[in-house]
């Protein structure tokens, strides 16, 4: 299913690519915050990275996206801009308070390198307009690390999508665990990762409709039961969680 690639890190400037990736490779990439700051503000904020991540992955730029898409619907591309052309394929994404987790695959020579140069600038840009700061919103380079293998991969949706999402409910993961049945129906309501689009099966124009690399893997690894015995593993600190997986998840 998956590229037999290397796992290594691949450490990048804001917009500048270090290391190559291998075309077809799957990349998680995390960026977190300045000094542990929040990179957004209130939903606005939040609403915005979901727009970015449809709009600036695209082939076409436009240094005016901002205003040529002012009033549009969420996902409306301008009419007059060429056809959509994405730079990379998300595959998985998680936005939190004080940094994100985005699961790619690299489409063409430089792709995800751009895709991370647009969003990260123009989050930077939007958010130090907003609350008049200056410079980047962010810590550094941002991580990235390659998966080779399908039981990484498993352990990545479950990190980006569930981990990540249940570590807002209230109490934390050990509440989320107590009391999973609320705690799993309260991940589905938020809107700022791609969890309930596979939960739900339905569509979304960030992910696309080119699912099939990892759809098996997704409907394996994100039932209710399974994040369940994950999150268990992960919170009682389980053997299954090697030193190579906290490698991949980026801690």
């Amino acid at each position: 299913m998956l590229a037999v690639v290397q796992v290594r890190l691949a450490q990048y400037n804001e917009g500048m690519r270090i290391e190559p990736y291998t075309t077809d490779s799957i990349i998680h990439v995390m960026k977190r915050g300045a000094r542990g700051m929040d990179i957004v503000g209130g939903k606005t904020d939040k609403w915005y990275f979901i727009k970015s991540l449809f709009l600036l992955n695209d082939a076409y730029s436009d240094r005016n996206w901002h205003r040529e898409t002012a009033g549009l619907p969420l996902f409306k591309r301008p009419d007059h801009w060429p056809e959509r052309n994405s730079l990379t394929r998300i595959l998985a994404w998680v936005l939190m308070p004080n940094h994100f987790h985005l699961l790619l695959q690299e489409k063409s020579e430089g792709g995800t390198a751009k895709f991370m140069q647009r969003l990260c600038g123009s989050m930077s840009l939007c958010f130090n307009l907003k609350y008049k700061n200056n410079g980047s919103i962010f810590q550094g380079a941002y991580k990235a690390k390659v998966v080779d293998d399908d039981s990484y991969l498993r352990h990545l949706l479950f990190y980006i999508q569930v981990k990540n999402v249940l570590e807002l409910y209230p109490g934390g993961l050990v509440a989320a665990l107590k009391n999973f049945d609320k705690a799993w129906e309260w991940a589905l309501k938020y809107p700022f990762s791609s969890l309930p689009v596979y939960v739900f099966g339905s569509s979304s124009p960030i992910l696309g409709d080119d699912q099939g690399l990892i759809s098996q893997v997704h409907k394996e690894a994100l039932s209710k039961q399974d994040a369940y015995e994950m999150l268990k593993l992960y919170v009682d600190k389980s053997d299954t969680w090697s030193d190579r997986i906290k490698e991949l998840i980026l801690e």
